[in-house]
């Protein structure tokens, strides 16, 4: 079992520093945020209407196996 700390709570240890706060990330580009989510968007449809029925169904098969293990 781990020591309890012998300072008493309020203490500066229990205050946040500057090294262990970190900095806020830089704001994302909102066009580039546009960009992303419209190819987003359409992604899925996309491919699914690009693909055979027989490919979609190989692709299903294998996420299948990988999910679920083989059947036996």
């Amino acid at each position: 079992m781990p020591k309890r700390s012998s300072k008493p709570p309020g203490t500066e240890a229990d205050e946040p520093t500057e090294e262990t706060v970190p900095e806020t990330p830089a704001a994302k580009n909102p066009a580039a945020v546009a960009l992303g989510r419209m190819g987003g968007l359409k992604g899925g449809k996309a491919r699914a209407a690009a693909l055979s029925k027989k490919k979609r169904a190989e692709i299903a098969q294998k996420a299948a196996r990988a999910r679920w293990g083989t059947p036996k």
